[in-house]
C-alpha cells in the first residue's frame, strides 16, 4: 500500500469513528424507540465500516 492510500484509510476511518460515535450519542438522547433502534443500527453499520477499513491495514 502506498503511502497516499494509507492516508487515505487513515482519513476513511478517522471519518467512519466520528460517526459511530455521533450516531451512539445521538441514540442515547432518543426516547422514540422506533427512531433509537434506526439510529443504532446506524452506529452499527459505521462500526463494522470502521472494522473494514481497519482490516486493510
Amino acid at each position: 500500500m502506498t503511502s497516499k492510500e494509507l492516508l487515505y484509510v487513515e482519513d476513511a476511518l478517522s471519518h467512519e469513528q466520528y460517526f459511530q460515535t455521533q450516531c451512539s450519542q445521538t441514540a442515547s438522547q432518543i426516547r422514540d424507540t422506533e427512531l433509537k433502534n434506526y439510529v443504532q443500527q446506524i452506529a452499527q453499520q459505521h462500526r463494522q465500516l470502521f472494522q473494514s477499513f481497519y482490516n486493510l491495514l
